[in-house]
């Protein structure tokens, strides 16, 4: 099997849907001789700012000497992006010779009469077997959807589990309120971890309250209060936090101070436990650690930002930051949304900051119609324009855009990549 096939039996399994339980990923794992059960673990879930702080304690680990398996989704531009042992992305003979390994598992799974793993379950059995081979001394593990049923939590106890921000995303499947959501995503608390909870709405905060006591875990509460941002600019921002002073940070908005800060609070847990992590590694990497396509500045003449805001809270974040940031400029939006995401309310959000939409349709089945997503902004902003590729979008914002004006593109990472490997194809 080359890269390529590998690619090809991986989204293959697309077909089989997405199915929350652990019954499939134990079955395999186990024909795979349990390679998750020979790691350690730092396990994220949230809603939002689940790979800004996976970023910034793998970024914090790496500076500690360590050798960090990181494992995301999705993924910008490569789809090797979503396994990585610290900066290095697996390779693609790995990937290969590894997924043939996996095939062959899930195929004895099939003459068993066992059901057929999804996408995710694969690429997850992928990675464990990965950083196992590669000796990884912890993994930085990504929830992919939920966290009580996601494949991910098969793993046993990790040395720390951290929620982010919790809001209303994929209520399909989570359910419809902050609690029903709060409850899937503390199903990441084993007995006896310890937990590192972004602060929550109330009713959010007392699911994982009751969650933590029922399970002996030792709940780790935040308090931003203690934050004071001291600096800020495109380049990035410094803080204190509490005895920490003049951290810095390349990653931009308010919120990632306060995923840096969770990502802090994680390493010294994780140092509490015996790791060797000192200020200094601290500090280094906060400030060395990057998260592409997250605000992310490509260009600053024009000024050319991408950043995969996906839900409303998505929304309102980029919002707040446009009007912290740039209260004065012109804004050209590029707006790719995907139909099953509440995107009524991203557009009522950013919308009114626009002096030019372009409305485009990211390359998925899911996706919005830019004809459609075009009409709904046409009530927020007078100059709505769509375009038939985001090629041709991205071309039509420079030239509408003058050299001290502002390009945002965002909505779905279906088409943010896109966006990005074009933009840093012109510099």
């Amino acid at each position: 099997m080359n890269y390529g096939q590998a690619l090809e039996y991986i989204h293959g399994a697309l077909k089989f849907g997405i199915k929350l339980g652990l019954d499939n990923i134990q079955e395999l794992l186990e024909l795979m001789d349990n390679p998750h059960k020979k790691l350690k673990y730092v396990h994220v879930a949230g809603t939002n700012g689940k790979g800004s702080t996976v970023a910034f304690i793998s970024s914090i680990l790496k500076e500690s000497g360590y050798r960090v398996g990181i494992y995301t989704s999705p993924y910008i531009e490569r789809f090797t992006e979503r396994i990585r042992i610290n900066s290095d992305e697996i390779s693609k003979e790995d990937l290969a010779r590894i997924t043939q390994y996996v095939k062959e598992k899930v195929e004895l799974m099939a003459l068993r009469g066992g059901n057929h793993p999804t996408e995710f379950e694969i690429v997850t059995a992928i990675a464990f077997q990965y950083f196992y081979e590669k000796g990884c001394d912890i993994v930085v593990l990504e929830v992919g959807l939920g966290g009580r049923f996601d494949s991910t939590n098969i793993i046993d106890a990790p040395l720390a589990a951290v929620i982010t921000t919790i809001s209303y995303d994929h209520m399909a499947r989570l359910g419809n309120t902050l609690e029903k959501i709060a409850f899937e995503k503390a199903g990441i608390i084993k007995y006896g971890t310890d937990v590192v909870l972004y602060p929550q709405a109330p009713e959010a905060d007392r699911v994982f309250e009751e969650v933590c006591r029922e399970r002996d875990s030792r709940l780790h509460r935040l308090f931003f209060e203690s934050v004071n941002i001291k600096d800020f600019s495109i380049d990035g921002q410094e803080f204190d936090y509490g005895e920490f002073k003049s951290l810095k940070i390349r990653l931009l908005g308010e919120h990632q101070v306060k995923n840096a800060v969770v990502a802090l609070e994680a390493a010294l847990i994780l140092a509490q436990k015996g790791y060797s992590i000192s200020e200094d590694s601290i500090r280094k990497g906060l400030s060395d650690a990057k998260w592409p396509g997250r605000l992310e500045l490509l260009k600053k003449e024009p000024i050319f930002l991408i950043d995969g805001a996906h839900n409303a809270e998505g929304a309102q974040t980029l919002s707040g930051f446009l009007k912290t940031y740039f209260p004065h400029k012109k804004i050209v939006f590029i707006i790719g949304i995907l139909k099953d995401k509440d995107y009524m309310a991203m557009i009522e959000e950013c919308a009114p900051l626009a002096e030019y939409i372009i409305a485009v349709s990211p390359n998925s089945d899911r996706a919005l119609p830019a004809k459609a997503l075009a009409q709904s902004l046409e009530c927020y902003c007078k100059n709505v324009l769509i375009s038939d590729t985001i090629v041709n979008a991205v071309a039509k914002s420079l030239d509408i855009t003058p050299k001290d004006g502002l390009i945002c593109a965002f909505g779905s990472l279906y088409y943010i990549g896109e966006v990005r490997n074009m933009l840093l194809s012109l510099e």
